[in-house]
């Protein structure tokens, strides 16, 4: 009865240790998946031409065992941006006629910090904005009668003509908003196929994470 209660302390003991390393493997191998797709997914919007910025929004939080129901959720903090580029979009306007485009010649930034669009663009500082309707390609909103430099559009003070009522040298119009009826964004992304290549690798990670904890080698029972 001794060596009988010896053995099965002995493999109680074993056998508790077994599910230890199965709980460390699965939690180790979930944790270890989650980030390998972050990380892909990072990847795949940097390789997209997207931005570093946009890649960060990817994160991973990872759920310890509860038994053996560890998990990993990957998630981006920036959803409606990348489900454009996930699946495509046509963007249309839904205020007016047209999408107005921001040029590089455009400033940065409209009245008081806000976005740029025709109606916060600083006016009182470059002058008003005209349309230049074509039937032919988009239509423009230009401003007129300024100089155009290295740090971007800026009006003339003093008024654009001379006494004369001559046009002053080096002014010109310059092009702030293209006016388009939509946008076309064409898929650059596959969310999706980046998230069934690490599921399905998901079963490998946690075998390589058991042998690791049985001592390297070992298989498990």
């Amino acid at each position: 009865m001794k060596i009988a209660a010896t053995i099965a302390g002995s493999l109680r003991a074993d056998m508790r240790s077994e599910l230890r390393a199965i709980e460390g493997a699965v939690s180790a191998g979930t944790r270890e998946a989650g980030r390998a797709l972050k990380n892909s997914l990072r990847k795949q919007v940097r390789s997209a031409g997207l931005g570093g910025r946009l890649a960060n929004t990817w994160r991973d939080k990872h759920y310890p065992n509860q038994g053996h129901d560890a998990a990993s959720l990957v998630y981006t903090k920036a959803p409606e941006i990348i489900r454009v580029f996930d699946e495509g979009a046509v963007i249309r306007s839904k205020a007016g006629r047209f999408l107005a485009i921001p040029t590089p010649a455009a400033p940065k930034r409209g009245v008081g910090g806000r976005r740029l669009t025709p109606a916060t663009f600083p006016e009182h500082r470059l002058g008003p904005l005209r349309l230049v309707y074509r039937t032919k390609g988009p239509s423009l909103l230009v401003v007129d009668d300024v100089r155009l430099g290295k740090r971007g559009v800026r009006a003339v003070k003093g008024g654009s003509r001379t006494r004369t009522g001559r046009l002053k040298t080096g002014l010109a119009t310059v092009v702030m908003f293209i006016l388009v009826p939509q946008v076309k964004i064409e898929k650059r992304l596959d969310v999706a196929r980046s998230a069934r290549r690490w599921a399905a690798r998901l079963p490998g990670k946690i075998d390589e994470q058991m042998r690791k904890e049985q001592g390297g080698g070992r298989k498990p029972r």
